[in-house]
């Protein structure tokens, strides 16, 4: 039974998961700690947590479940250093966007005899902006969590149960779960997640290099400029990590749009640019 987790990170999702958790009913004790002291006090404020860790190392070894809700290598890094403290009484996950790094780093240092279990996750969720005070009970409710687990360790039983434990928690808090390998998960979301952003951040820097000082552009931009344009908000700092970790899945995919691009430019008076519009109605309709 999980009675004591501390968030490591409250941001955008550490503080959502702990406003989830505590709306799904948990009752234990929540310790949070923030880079920012004054996102861990918002945090705090806003009910997500319970106290604020002085020490994330300590706040960690006195917990049964660590979570890790940390840009990418802020993650790798944290999963280092807790490693040689942590022990079979512990798990620690995570909701990195990324995958194949983190699950590669959780098979060298966790998931054997002695040592504490690690579960790779990802919740398919968020917003354009960050920060504890966009934190979001809702914010998971039909979205799904990803784990990228491998059906191969063998846990002791107190962390097997601590494992099965949290994901009853990302289940009361609203979510559907599904395993995928990491390779698969990196390639699916550099699709699904990762091209998406990286076409909004780049139509809204052409945009604001091309019209941005226009004074009509308020008027005229309507509902299809504000839905495009959203994720341009999103900030670089968390999309850096991304970006180095599951370079080669969104290469492809920005390869692979450039040539579609491409080609409806060729295409703007043929028939060819009606097959398109049908195709990208099939997906729509699929969806």
């Amino acid at each position: 039974m999980i009675e004591r987790i501390a968030i490591l990170g409250t941001g955008l999702l550490g503080t959502s998961v702990g406003l989830a958790l505590r709306a799904a009913g948990f009752h234990g004790s929540i310790v949070g700690w923030n880079r920012s002291a004054e996102g861990a006090q918002v945090a705090l404020a806003a009910g997500a947590i319970d106290s604020i860790a002085a020490d994330p190392l300590q706040a960690a070894c006195e917990s049964q479940v660590v979570l890790l809700a940390l840009p990418i290598f802020a993650t790798l890094d944290f999963m280092e250093k807790l490693a040689p403290l942590l022990g079979s009484e512990h798990l620690v996950t995570d909701v990195g966007s990324t995958k194949a790094q983190i699950s590669a780093a959780a098979s060298r240092l966790y998931n054997a005899p002695e040592r504490a279990a690690f579960l790779p996750g990802h919740p398919m969720a968020g917003k354009e902006r960050g920060g504890a005070s966009l934190g979001d009970a809702a914010l998971f409710r039909g979205a799904v969590w990803l784990f990228t687990d491998d059906p191969a360790v063998q846990r002791s039983p107190h962390s097997a149960e601590l494992v099965k434990g949290w994901r009853e928690w990302v289940g009361a808090m609203g979510s559907k779960t599904l395993d995928l390998d990491p390779a698969r998960h990196d390639e699916l979301v550099g699709w699904v997640s990762h091209l998406p952003q990286f076409v909004a951040t780049a139509l809204s820097a052409l945009l604001e290099e091309e019209v941005g000082d226009a004074p009509e552009l308020k008027d005229v931009g309507g509902r299809a400029l504000r839905e495009m344009t959203r994720l341009g908000a999103s900030p670089y700092s968390m999309w850096r990590d991304i970006a180095y970790t599951n370079t080669e899945a969104v290469a492809a995919s920005l390869h692979a749009l450039e040539q579609h691009l491409a080609h409806l430019r060729e295409n703007l008076r043929t028939p060819e640019l009606r097959d398109e519009f049908e195709q990208a109605n099939r997906f729509r309709q699929g969806q």
